[in-house]
């Protein structure tokens, strides 16, 4: 769900720098009012490695490929860190292995950042209510919710952002039947990732769960 560079029109890159650059603001800020900021300095550092190597593992899906994304995974651990981490992780995949684009940067910030903090929301309600502390089953719920909804919402994402932004003298119907063969490419990828971060996220409520506080 990459886009690359020379695809989109310069006022919708601009766009998305301006939108992730105020949205990772945002994060920036509300991580500097935590008591301590550092804190979760080294989790999302090693989940930033994560996102940027999950680029290089790909999974046949006839009659396509995909690669693991992870982004749903990141919002459910890392909470307002996931939007600057996949940040970072999009840069580097851009500059290292030409995975993306430097111009489209921030759309892809967006594409990725955005279904990550909505994944952050849904892994959050976890806790919330009267039923008492997280169990670890009620966990790997809204784990399994939060890691389906970070790729989906990505996939909506990316085809709404394609479908509006290319260029006139494409073949509309060429073009949405290569965003719906790509959409559905990725369904099983979600159930993938939604099942990852389902069990991850339980395993680690029953042996560490001081890493999901603050999530």
């Amino acid at each position: 769900m990459h886009i690359p560079d020379g695809i989109l029109p310069l006022p919708v890159t601009l766009g998305g720098y301006a939108v992730s650059i105020t949205i990772c603001w945002l994060c920036i800020r509300s991580i500097n009012n935590r008591q301590d900021p550092r804190a979760d300095v080294p989790k999302a550092a090693l989940l930033t490695s994560a996102f940027f190597v999950a680029s290089l593992i790909h999974i046949p899906i006839p009659p396509t490929s995909a690669h693991l994304v992870l982004n749903g995974l990141l919002g459910a651990l890392l909470g307002v860190f996931a939007f600057p981490a996949i940040l970072i992780g999009l840069f580097l995949q851009a500059v290292m292995f030409g995975h993306g684009g430097l111009t489209t940067l921030g759309v892809n910030g967006m594409i990725l950042g955005l279904p990550a903090l909505a994944a952050a929301g849904v892994f959050h309600c976890r806790s919330r209510g009267i039923m008492g502390p997280p169990s670890p089953k009620r966990t790997t719920v809204f784990g399994f919710l939060a890691g389906f909804s970070g790729i989906v919402l990505s996939v909506l994402l990316f085809a709404l952002i394609l479908l509006t932004s290319l260029p006139a003298h494409l073949s509309a119907a060429a073009e949405r039947s290569a965003i719906l063969a790509l959409g559905l490419a990725h369904m099983p990828l979600a159930v993938m990732e939604g099942l990852l971060t389902g069990l991850l996220a339980g395993f680690l409520l029953r042996v560490q769960p001081a890493i999901l506080e603050g999530v």
